[in-house]
């Protein structure tokens, strides 16, 4: 069973990685660089801000900087116990798919993914209330994953237990955030 699952896995990344195009390698480099997305942290920032003031916003910052700590250290722990290769450096592989940024660490499970999707279902479940469009925000962590497979770093199972992972930190850590928020900075 586990090997149907990892053949069918790295089918599907082969799939994936082979709809690249050396037109489009500079834009997925600079997708999969997590500095470039600043702009996008800061105008979050500032809409979470306005909406619900400083005090606020430095408490929910507090429990964001927690959640990235805890989801980082969880995935290198996965990934340093399982011990998979990236596709790039697998050699069934890596002769005929494209290696457009290349790592010696580990693949599973993609920490990329883990920590984006953690980032935005903690902010959405905590300020979907003050935001019409706020599910919009799950579009960053679909196409900075994405941009791991595109690379030839992360097969799509790395991505998709990334994002399982993610969820599931980012609702622990806002339902540790509600009970936090009530009994030591209420509104």
């Amino acid at each position: 069973m586990l090997e149907k699952i990892q053949e069918f896995d790295t089918n599907l990344f082969v799939f994936l990685n082979g709809l690249g195009s050396e037109t489009y390698d500079k834009l997925w480099l600079v997708i999969t660089n997590q500095l470039n997305w600043i702009p996008l942290f800061l105008l979050l920032l500032y809409l979470i801000y306005k909406k619900i003031g400083t005090k606020q916003t430095l408490y929910l910052l507090l429990f964001v900087a927690i959640l990235i700590a805890f989801t980082d250290q969880l995935t290198n722990a996965v990934k340093y116990t399982v011990q998979r290769s990236r596709p790039c450096n697998n050699p069934d592989i890596k002769s005929f798919i494209r290696i457009v940024q290349s790592r010696q660490s580990f693949s599973f499970f993609s920490g990329h993914a883990a920590n984006s999707m953690a980032v935005a279902t903690f902010l959405y479940l905590t300020l979907n209330k003050h935001f019409k469009y706020f599910g919009l925000l799950f579009l960053w962590p679909l196409i900075f994953a994405y941009s791991r497979i595109y690379l030839g770093l992360h097969y799509p199972l790395d991505i998709l237990c990334g994002y399982l992972v993610g969820a599931t930190m980012g609702f622990l850590i806002y339902k540790l955030y509600l009970k936090a928020k009530v009994k030591y900075f209420p509104v």
